[in-house]
């Protein structure tokens, strides 16, 4: 079990590596610096929007969820 501090940061540090990989993609096909990392910013701000509606479409999805027993004790 992993606590929400642990799940953060390593969604966080996997966010860092991605930008990363896309700057460095768009560097090596550009040659341009600042328009790579321009490219990368954007990236992961769009992804990051996108995510959330993602999120938030699947959390209407009945497709995978189980049912509260009616009763709890």
């Amino acid at each position: 079990m992993e606590s929400h501090v642990r799940t953060i940061v390593k969604a966080l540090s996997w966010r860092c590596v991605a930008t990363v990989v896309t700057i460095a993609v768009a560097w090596f096909i550009t040659g341009k610096w600042t328009f790579a990392t321009q490219i990368g910013v954007a990236d992961t701000l769009i992804k990051l929007g996108v995510y959330y509606l993602h999120e938030r479409t699947w959390i209407r999805v009945s497709f995978g969820t189980l049912k509260k027993p009616e009763y709890e004790i």
